[in-house]
């Protein structure tokens, strides 16, 4: 067939649909049977895996230049004329698969989520997925392009962080105000490219049958096993356990400080007036120094880092232009991540490093998964894979042990990840309640007004340990600025379930670490084999929305902190 002819991703990124379309065809007009389903799945597995890379390859090159008109371009003309047409021929060889009743070991849940796909699937949203594709990449640019000058300089926005731990509260405040400041010049362009978003996603739900987006995106996420319901009920868990649990935490940091309340300008800098933790000063460092953690944790994982050196995976350092934020992907035809980064020589950069990390030994351990439709992974274990990892790594950070810091300072950095944990459950709470707000009242939500107002009730409700008087214009913007809400819609309450399952696993690993770390890799080996709650047990987790679970969490966090603290 048309795909056994010798291709890499990189020749393929020069076909156009015409050059592309033949393979599809020849798989759609091969007639299945049990005997030749292995190898017609193979052959499928093996286009979409080329497909699927240069889109990856794509996207990379758009995000790490965000100014590159070439990258832009190219990215552009793939997302409009290519990938819809590989959605709808895709389509057809889902259908195709369901309808002649085959199947094979392994492809039980991936069955189950085709199924789901091609209920969910409309020829006619193709062309507004593309759209919506084009949004993200339009709110990158404008994120990416935000600079400031700082000390002399023009920096990027991400470059201000090492500022806002200064121990010169006036410094801190200066730079903080700078940025925000500059985000705020950017108010009216994304409230525009807001309204553009809601738009599109009501069309995409009504042409899907479906009452509004946030049912076109659960079933996009294919969450079978919890409910809005069950998001509901973590927030309340939340505000019931962890919002007195942070509340605590804001006071501490209020006296050691010395100040009448805690503002945004003060959250980052260390409480006792210590420098700023630098634990690097290359991003080189960087790279050497986590493998070797990596390397501690579990031999197989440093090998797989090591890997990623040698072969270019790694794209660290923050710059003017780059996209925000950080992200790990895959290059499925090479069977390799790939992590993206914005570093500024913070602790955030170390376990940032970790926490891609683990993503990317998710692609490593599903290596041995003959067919593409197994790597369908549930977000919300894609993210447990990676928030344990941080847990996991920040036993090792001790320098005499081949990690970045002195004892004591590496009893700081882990209260620090500690203290982070409480404190990100109450913003997760904001962001993915906000979420649900919006597209229950879609209509009430596509105006910016009302967003605004939302999330300073959210704000008010989750995060009583700030104070942001007086900069209310500031603090109702919030949802402008978490890249989730406007690229991936529902895309964040999977860090607070897995921050929850990470949890439980520190706390086995504790126990027996060997015995934790071939649990964690053996759910990691069984990609998207197994059900959400099933992954959950494999890797010695329980998936949880309830207030005990969380206060067993949380007790167990300020215990560690209580301990780590008399070091």
């Amino acid at each position: 067939m048309a795909i056994d002819a010798p291709m890499t991703q990189l020749e393929l990124i020069e076909w156009n649909w015409s050059r592309i379309e033949p393979c599809f065809k020849e798989l759609a007009s091969t007639r299945l049977s049990a005997a030749n389903l292995p190898g017609w799945m193979q052959n499928w597995s093996r286009l979409h895996n080329l497909l699927d890379e240069v889109h990856w390859r794509l996207y990379v090159a758009r995000t790490v230049d965000t100014t590159n008109a070439q990258a832009a371009s190219d990215y552009t003309a793939f997302m409009d004329n290519v990938y819809p047409r590989v959605l709808n021929a895709s389509q057809k060889l889902k259908l195709k698969l369901l309808v002649s009743g085959l199947a094979l070991p392994g492809l039980e849940v991936p069955l189950r989520n085709i199924r789901c796909e091609a209920e969910l699937y409309r020829e006619s949203n193709l062309a507004l997925i593309s759209k919506l594709y084009r949004l993200a990449a339009e709110y990158d640019k404008i994120i990416g392009a935000q600079s400031v000058h700082w000390e002399g300089e023009e920096v990027a926005l991400t470059q201000l962080f090492p500022a806002f731990q200064a121990l010169d509260r006036g410094k801190r405040e200066r730079a903080w105000r700078l940025a925000a400041q500059r985000q705020l010049a950017e108010r009216e362009t994304i409230n525009r490219l807001w309204v553009r978003y809601m738009g599109i996603r009501e069309r995409v739900a009504a042409n899907a049958d479906l009452p509004n987006y946030r049912a076109y995106r659960w079933q996009r996420l294919l969450r079978f096993d919890y409910t809005p319901r069950d998001c509901y009920r973590f927030h309340k868990a939340i505000e019931e356990v962890v919002v007195p649990a942070a509340t605590r935490l804001y006071a501490k940091r209020r006296k050691q400080l010395g100040i009448p309340t805690v503002r945004p300008w003060d959250v980052d800098v260390d409480p006792l007036g210590r420098p700023p933790l630098r634990p690097f000063e290359t991003t080189q460092e960087l790279e050497g120094i986590t493998g070797v953690i990596f390397e501690r944790i579990d031999p197989h994982l440093g090998r797989y880092f090591q890997t990623m050196r040698r072969e270019g995976l790694l794209d660290l350092e923050s710059r003017k232009g780059k996209a925000p934020g950080g992200y790990c992907t895959e290059f499925r035809v090479n069977q390799v991540p790939f992590i993206f980064m914005n570093a500024t020589n913070t602790h955030d950069d170390v376990q940032s490093l970790l926490h891609e990390g683990g993503h990317a030994f998710h692609v490593f351990e599903t290596r041995h998964l003959p067919y593409h439709l197994q790597y369908i992974i549930p977000l919300e274990f894609m993210e447990v894979a990676s928030i344990a990892m941080e847990y996991l790594g920040s036993a090792y950070l001790r320098a005499d042990e081949g990690g970045f810091y002195s004892p004591r300072d590496a009893a700081r950095a882990r209260i620090r990840v500690l203290e982070q944990t409480i404190l990100f459950w109450p913003y997760m709470a904001v962001v993915d309640a906000f979420q649900h707000w919006a597209y229950e009242n879609h209509q009430q939500a596509s105006n910016p007004a009302n967003c605004d107002a939302t999330w300073s009730r959210l704000w008010k409700r989750f995060m009583p340990g700030e104070d942001w008087r007086g900069l209310e214009q500031e603090a109702c913007t919030g949802w402008q600025r978490k890249m989730h809400i406007h690229q991936d819609p529902f895309y964040f309450v999977e860090y607070g379930l897995a921050q929850l399952a990470g949890i439980q696993i520190l706390r086995a690993a504790r126990q027996d670490h060997g015995k934790a770390i071939r649990a964690y890799r053996q759910a990691l080996s069984l990609g998207g084999t197994r059900t959400l709650p099933q992954l959950y047990a494999a890797a010695g987790a329980r998936l949880a929305f309830d207030a005990r679970t969380l206060k067993e969490a949380v007790d167990f966090i300020e215990n560690t902190i209580q301990q780590l603290e008399a070091i």
